[in-house]
């Protein structure tokens, strides 16, 4: 191993200490679900990996909304997730998840959270709140807030609603708008169209869109946010929704998430969670432009 490959690997493991402590002060429980599941969440983009029947976890999503239903208020946990076929520079079959809910707290609110323990995670590692990445100069103490239409509108010049309406709108944010986020701070792109958001509510004063937003630095996608379905028909239709949809496509089917239904008919509390893949964040911590470099 290379000294700058040691180097990036301590980093990491000082970024995992400090992003721990941030969210031991704040009063979360770190809690570990199972990595070998039964039936994961049905999306439509994401394949899971086949194990002895079951699934290796794409998210600890449902496990730990499980948790929320059963009284627990803020929880954490950081371990590995899997998605098939996910090979290159920012993707990995196997890689490392950070995910969080807290009861109570609007979408909005935890994003304001999530900018404050990147930032202070910064400043334990780094001395600072200022990096350098490729060359570009960004403040990690700073945040904006942009919605979907507002990003369409000044990026790809159209409408969310027109690029949805043309089939264009995965092609727009991948090629248009992502490489403009977060160029010189946290970018949180929220607002999505409301048929984006599988498993975020819809906002109560525009029900056009979703309580969603993603954390871009660097125009890389480092986090993806709800404010939580908490309606158990609504949640069932959507699933049946993306399990058809992937059926179509030839994905593989899954069974039905029980455990999951069974606590939304129990009663999911009012939350907001969010997951974020931490190699991307050691990543630009690093300034290293691939993955593997912060791998072990």
């Amino acid at each position: 191993m290379n000294q700058e490959k040691a180097h990036n690997l301590r980093l990491r493991s000082e970024l995992f200490r400090a992003i721990r402590d941030c969210f031991y002060r704040a009063g979360y429980l770190e809690v570990e679900t199972p990595v070998k599941i039964h039936a994961p969440a049905p999306e439509e983009y994401i394949e899971s990996v086949r194990s002895e029947g079951d699934f290796l976890r794409t998210s600890p999503e449902l496990a730990m909304k499980v948790l929320l239903a059963d009284g627990m208020e803020r929880i954490f946990q950081i371990g590995p997730c899997f998605r098939a076929n996910e090979s290159g520079r920012r993707h990995r079959e196997e890689f490392t998840m950070l995910e969080y809910y807290c009861r109570g707290m609007a979408y909005r609110e935890l994003a304001r959270f999530t900018a404050g323990f990147v930032a202070d995670a910064a400043r334990g590692v780094l001395g600072g709140t200022r990096i350098v990445y490729s060359g570009s100069p960004i403040e990690l103490g700073e945040f904006e807030f942009v919605t979907v239409d507002e990003a369409c509108r000044r990026y790809a010049g159209c409408t969310a609603a027109e690029a949805d309406a043309s089939d264009r709108f995965d092609e727009l944010m991948v090629t248009k708008i992502e490489p403009e986020l977060g160029r010189d701070r946290l970018t949180f792109l929220c607002d999505y169209p409301a048929n984006r958001a599988s498993l975020a509510r819809l906002r109560a004063d525009d029900p056009s869109v979703a309580e969603r937003w993603e954390l871009y630095i660097a125009g890389i996608e480092l986090a993806n946010a709800f404010g939580e379905l908490t309606d158990a028909v609504e949640q069932k239709e959507r699933f049946r929704a993306a399990l058809a949809f992937r059926a179509k496509a030839g994905m593989h089917p899954y069974p039905e998430p029980e455990e999951f239904f069974a606590a939304l008919e129990r009663g999911l509390p009012e939350s907001s969670g969010s997951a974020m893949g931490l190699d991307r964040l050691a990543m630009l911590f690093c300034d290293v432009d691939d993955i593997a470099e912060v791998r072990a």
